[in-house]
């Protein structure tokens, strides 16, 4: 999900051809069983939290965090109708009841201090910097009072093997909304858009970037 100034997105893996292909991608550039489930470690669902993954994808973050947690209320939301029939299709196909809602690239559907949590993978690099600093506005007004922020993404490549293997992601992606990622710049967008002691957890590194984990609290 790439949104951009006139509310026009452009798809997983840069085409929209190849969104059918995107999981099958995941699962060949990167450890998928390791990085989703430290993504879930780190979210740490609770009984009774409500909580929003923005940018729900084809729904495998979604699938594991409710088998987590059977007790945890999860919505998820997205740009892209064709990521959603696929992640509907899963969540149908296990008897998962998941609310998945669709939204403009705008302001998001929901009223203010709704969620416990919000988290988002892989969605981030895909923004440029006024898109970025908006949706976490989005995402800071949703939040409750004291509610976290998990987000993974690309970060600063941990070796120079990772940077350059990170050119394969700004290719598809574009060079444009990937450049403050590789620099090292989302804790930085986090910490400007409200919210308090950011930090960056861990990462693992993949056979395309290094894969960070951040948090954030709302103030």
């Amino acid at each position: 999900m790439i949104v951009n100034n006139n509310k026009e997105y452009i798809p997983a893996l840069g085409y929209d051809w190849l969104t059918n292909f995107y999981d099958k991608a995941i699962k060949f550039t990167m450890p998928e069983k390791e990085f989703r489930n430290k993504l879930i470690d780190y979210l740490n669902p609770g009984n009774n939290e409500q909580i929003l993954e923005f940018g729900f994808g084809t729904g495998q973050n979604l699938i594991l965090a409710s088998e987590r947690n059977i007790n945890t209320h999860y919505v998820g939301l997205d740009i892209d109708p064709k990521v959603k029939y696929i992640a509907q299709e899963k969540l149908t196909k296990r008897q998962i009841n998941i609310k998945l809602d669709l939204y403009d690239g705008t302001v998001f559907p929901y009223a203010d201090n709704t969620f416990d949590k919000v988290f988002s993978s892989l969605v981030f690099h895909q923004l440029d910097k006024e898109t970025k600093t908006s949706c976490l506005n989005e995402i800071n007004r949703v939040l409750k009072p004291k509610g976290e922020l998990i987000v993974g993404d690309w970060g600063e490549p941990k070796s120079k093997l990772m940077r350059i293997l990170f050119y394969v992601v700004q290719i598809l992606d574009g060079f444009e909304t990937t450049s403050d990622n590789v620099k090292g710049l989302m804790p930085h967008f986090i910490s400007n858009t409200g919210f308090s002691n950011v930090q960056e957890l861990s990462y693992i590194n993949t056979k395309i970037g290094s894969y960070c984990y951040y948090k954030g609290l709302k103030k």
